[in-house]
């Protein structure tokens, strides 16, 4: 199936339920989004007069990949809602796992974006201007080079830490969605979770500085949540192994030891491919 010739606007607030909606509503695929890696499936739900578009991805749908087991991504999307959702910053998506048209599936509210939102940029010179991080040096062609920067924004750096936290292993800028009012969401979590240090992101901006007193509240309320018997780890023992709840808590705990921001390991790529 092609992409529809026209896409309607996503959400831009999530309607009160949203995942509710979500999980009980009727699903109809509309279209089939091209650029995506795995199969992704524009479509609507509706239930008891309310309709939103979503985006499903069957697991049938999913690419094999070496370090993380088949058949797991979709589940993986839910856990990522899920620990947002437990910080209370709601940076991603209201996320479901459900049945529909090609089987059991990952069901997300779309999200409409601010074109005109600038959190990426390429400039001149070693180093960034004003309300700008630093990433690294990209060639821009012709044997020339610029530097990669991201917006010194505070949703980004809340997200710098939910990534640090799920271990996110591919935060590209095309998984950047923010909105005409203001809010920032974050998509794209199938790779995550892994027992194995994997961070690799564009967000680095922030590398070895402290945590701000928000993200360590945030964080002190995470530990609780995944203890045994937590909220937390009660959501996510359907949706990932045990050892990599046990991880995730030794993440979290290992940022508070710090009380600053990860850096790049060495032992796995730093920053995505293709960055954008």
């Amino acid at each position: 199936m092609s992409a529809p010739e026209r896409i309607p606007p996503r959400s831009v607030t999530p309607p009160e339920d949203a995942a509710g909606l979500l999980a009980a509503g009727d699903l109809t695929v509309r279209g089939r989004i091209r650029e995506a890696s795995n199969a992704a499936l524009y479509c609507t739900v509706t239930h008891e007069g309310a309709e939103v578009a979503c985006v499903y991805k069957p697991v049938a749908g999913e690419r094999p990949l070496w370090d993380f087991p088949d058949g797991t991504l979709a589940g993986r999307e839910v856990a990522a809602y899920a620990v947002s959702e437990a910080t209370g910053w709601g940076l991603v998506p209201p996320t479901v796992l459900r049945d529909g048209p090609y089987g059991e599936g990952m069901c997300q509210l779309w999200i409409e974006t601010a074109p005109d939102a600038e959190l990426l940029a390429l400039v001149d010179g070693e180093e960034p201007g004003p309300g700008w991080k630093a990433i690294g040096l990209a060639e821009v062609g012709e044997g020339r080079t610029a530097l990669l920067v991201h917006a010194d924004d505070e949703r980004l750096r809340r997200l710098a830490v939910l990534d640090a936290v799920i271990n996110n292993a591919d935060r590209k800028g095309g998984h950047l969605l923010p909105t005409g009012e203001g809010r920032l969401f974050g998509i794209d979590h199938g790779v995550t979770f892994n027992v194995e240090n994997k961070l690799r992101t564009l967000l680095w901006g922030w590398a070895g500085e402290p945590l701000t007193p928000e993200a360590l509240d945030v964080l002190e309320g995470l530990r609780k949540d995944l203890a045994e018997g937590g909220a937390l780890a009660a959501r996510l023992a359907p949706l990932i192994t045990g050892a990599e709840i046990e991880a995730t808590r030794a993440r979290v705990g290992a940022l508070l030891a710090s009380g600053t921001h990860p850096e790049p390991g060495g032992e796995w790529p730093a920053i995505p491919w293709p960055p954008v």
